[in-house]
This record gives C-alpha cells, structure tokens and sequence, in this order.
C-alpha cells in the first residue's frame, strides 16, 4: 500500500501453530496498520490449509483491533456484477474441514454470531468504497465453501436458492475466530465472476478470477487509503467484552495447560495466578 511507513515483518509464534506469513507492521496517515497475507506470499496456501486460529491470534497478540477482510467472491445475484464491490453483513458456513474456535479441551465458550461484522466498521467501508466511485452493495451473506475447487452448477443453483449472495472460502471461520478474539470485523469482497450458475456469462476459471482480482486491486488500495483514517482511535462498542459471558467453565474446572495457551484470551477475566500466590497456597493449603 503506497504511503505505508515504518514497514517491517514481524514473525509471531502461537500456541496453534504458525500463521500464514509474517505480519507486514508499519504506519499509514497517523495509524499504526498490520498486514497479513493471507495465503502466504507467492500464494502457497489453499483455503482449506489456512491456520485461521494462527492468523487471528497473531492479530490479536500484535494489538490489532479491527479487522478488514479483502476477499475475492463469486456473485450469486445478477445485479452484483463482476467488479463490483460488496460489504456483507451475515455469513453462511457450508466448510467441512476446518477448526472453528479457540475453546476446547477443558474450556467451553459460546460467543454470540447473530451479527457477525461490526456495522460502523461496515459503514465505514462503505463511505470510503463509494468515494472511489465503484459500484458498492452493502449487506447480504457470504457463503464460504470448503474449495480449492469451484461449485457444481447443481451447488451454485442451491446456493442461490437460499438467497446468498456472493461465494468465497476464506472468510470462515475467519469471520468466527475474531468475535472470539474480540476483534471488530468487516469483509470488502471483490466480485470476480458470476461462479457458474449465470447462463450467458462463462462459467468461473482461475483465469477469469484472476483478471478481475487485478483489476480491482487499485479499487481496493483506494478503499484502504481512504477507511484508515476513517476509523476511530478508540473503540466503543461490546466488540472488546465479547468474552465477558461467554466462557461457562468454572475456573476452578480449568485445565491448567489450556488455561495458559489461552491466556492471551482469558487473561482480562480470569487473572492468572502468580507463582508467589501459587507457592503460598501449596505451602499454607
């Protein structure tokens, strides 16, 4: 991204694994930006071998609190055309292979998803999409499939039967991950093709994905110049407190090795004991 200063690349170790890439840090008009790629750089990852948890811990460690998702999708509505721009605001998960949650083995948390993206972060979106002048939907779901490989037409055809709106594979559970996280997400999805279901438009192909990414590759930037600024310093929504009633195991039921690799999460509302307490319990207890 032009304008982008103070860059450097910043490796994070998680307790899931090693993210996609290292992080890309730097400062952009005042703010300070963190980039993943997401399938690596020079493409290496499929959808389906993205670490999501990785990814969005390596968020969160670094700091981040909004989350801007730049996906290529598939159009599911005639009037979503090829290059134009879409702010979904509900996603459907239809991926089979995927881990989907931080919680597990001993912790059990059950996060909201009713309104899984942030909608002034939406808004803001949109205002800074419309300023470029690109042809800008805001709303409708995103329905993520497990891929690499495209949809049949008889899956597109359902697909559309139940009222999606654009297609994609990588904003779940991406989109899961960073309401667990308490990150404040929105997706910018750029519409590459009509998938296949569209009778006078050629079915969906790499190569036609790929023509169309590029050319909405400086719409995209445009959109990021112009929403960094845009968003506020500080945030005021529930976003930062989302796990605030979520978690339902008792404390005392924690397992000690999960409680620690979740500590990142758990820290704010299950303060860890510390080893002077601990060796004054064991010696008093």
């Amino acid at each position: 991204l032009e304008g982008l200063t103070d860059v450097k690349w910043q490796k994070v170790r998680t307790p899931f694994g090693d993210p996609s890439d290292a992080y890309c840090v730097g400062r952009f008009a005042g703010r300070r930006v963190v980039f993943l790629p997401r399938h690596g750089r020079g493409h290496r990852i499929t959808p389906s071998e993205l670490n999501f948890r990785a990814n969005i811990w390596g968020l969160r460690f670094l700091d981040a609190r909004w989350v801007l998702s730049i996906s290529a999708v598939g159009s599911m509505k005639e009037e979503i055309r090829p290059l134009d721009l879409v702010i979904p605001d509900q996603f459907y998960d239809a991926t089979r292979r995927r881990v989907s949650s931080f919680f597990g083995d001993g912790i059990v948390a059950h996060v909201g998803m009713a309104d899984p993206v942030y909608p002034d972060l939406a808004t803001a979106l949109e205002k800074a999409a419309d300023q470029t002048g690109a042809t800008v939907h805001r709303g409708g779901t995103y329905i993520c499939i497990e891929g690499p490989q495209f949809s049949t037409r008889a899956e597109s055809s359902v697909y559309r039967g139940w009222g999606m709106d654009v297609i994609g594979m990588t904003n779940m559970p991406e989109a899961k991950l960073a309401r667990e996280a308490e990150l404040c997400y929105a997706t910018l999805a750029l519409a590459t093709d009509y998938d296949v279901w569209h009778e006078t438009h050629e079915a969906v192909s790499v190569e036609a994905v790929v023509r169309n990414l590029m050319k909405n590759v400086e719409t995209a930037k445009d959109v990021l110049r112009r929403v960094i600024p845009a968003i506020p310093p500080a945030r005021s929504c529930g976003c930062p407190q989302l796990l605030k009633n979520a978690v339902i195991t008792s404390p005392s039921a924690f397992p000690p090795a999960t409680r620690k690799r979740l500590g990142l999460l758990l820290d704010t509302y299950f303060p860890a004991r510390s080893r002077s307490s601990s060796r004054s319990t064991r010696r008093h207890g």
